[in-house]
């Protein structure tokens, strides 16, 4: 089969398009025929060697959707979607013709997504997802999203079906607009010290929950935070380093929730994805909008296009 592969990391010279064979899926395993596969920021910093734990060599490719066509019986001939942390870190990845897995490790594809649009989802919507799992998002809660992301508008879509009251802030103007015409009220984001009373005209006593997507505005949002109130964060400065005002947490008798996709293995994720997938098919979710789908054969240059800053959500089609 064909695929992308990498050999070593630290360099996309090191990924390539070549022929490898095709997986050979175990007695539990399913062999699925890939329709499409994402290609995300963390397939990229893979290559690059941002995950020490990634063993050599790698197809990578975390999202895909395709058709099972070996495993258990009940699932041959079965649209499928996943995503998960062994797909391209220490298993072969979605960035290939076909890839085998756990058969517990794929959900059944809604009717309402293309495989491409269900190629795109699985990260954004499981991070988001978990996000609001863990930090408590449910019916009435006062939410502020921080940021205009693929998770920022996966976490405001998901936490609308819970019946969240809602409140987004960006700070570039397009994602403002862009998140105002999708009907979600927004903030546009300013100074750091003003995000406190920014926020606290909207919600009297703060937001319960801030879900931080950018790993920029951790300290800026305990001014923001209710008593007793979770920030839950995906992201952090480059050095890993931020200074958090305890004191002002500590008084609120605030926490903070790391969110890390990366956590969560397939068969996790596949129960994530059954969840919350017949909500497209109900039309209480978005359908995906402006993906850009291109040849796998023409994968490399889309890594190179995502490693430069390149906005567009790539799918790669074998």
């Amino acid at each position: 089969m064909k695929a992308l592969q990498f050999d070593k990391t630290g360099d996309l010279a090191a990924l390539r398009y070549v022929e490898v064979p095709t997986p050979v899926p175990g007695a539990d395993d399913v062999l699925v025929e890939i329709k499409a596969a994402g290609l995300n920021p963390s397939d990229v910093k893979n290559v690059l060697g941002r995950f020490p734990y990634t063993t050599l060599p790698r197809i990578p490719g975390r999202d895909f959707a395709g058709v099972v066509v070996q495993g258990p019986k009940h699932l041959i001939g079965h649209a499928v979607w996943g995503t998960g942390r062994e797909l391209g870190f220490f298993a072969d990845g979605a960035h290939a013709q076909f890839v085998a897995l756990p058969a517990k490790g794929v959900a059944i594809k809604p009717d309402h997504l293309s495989f491409a649009q269900a190629a795109s989802l699985g990260v954004p919507y499981t991070t988001a997802w978990d996000a609001l799992e863990r930090s408590g998002v449910t019916a009435q809660t006062r939410l502020l999203v921080i940021g205009g992301g693929a998770v920022a508008t996966a976490a405001l879509a998901l936490a609308k079906v819970r019946g969240a009251q809602i409140l987004a802030a960006a700070r570039r103007p397009e994602q403002v607009k862009t998140l105002q015409n999708a009907g979600y009220p927004t903030l546009q984001l300013g100074e750091p010290e003003a995000l406190g009373a920014q926020v606290n005209e909207v919600y009297q006593g703060g937001a319960e929950v801030i879900f931080d997507t950018t790993g920029f505005w951790l300290p800026a949002s305990v001014a923001a935070l209710a008593t007793f109130g979770r920030i839950a964060i995906i992201a952090a400065p480059v050095d890993g380093l931020v200074h958090l005002p305890a004191l002002g947490l500590y008084r609120k008798g605030g926490s903070v929730v790391g969110i890390n996709s990366l956590l969560y293995g397939v068969e996790a994720c596949a129960a994530m994805l059954d969840q919350f997938g017949n909500c497209f098919d109900e039309g209480l979710l978005p359908l995906p909008q402006g993906l850009v789908e291109t040849p796998l054969a023409d994968g490399v240059a889309r890594y190179a296009e995502v490693n430069e800053g390149g906005g567009d959500k790539n799918i790669l089609v074998p």
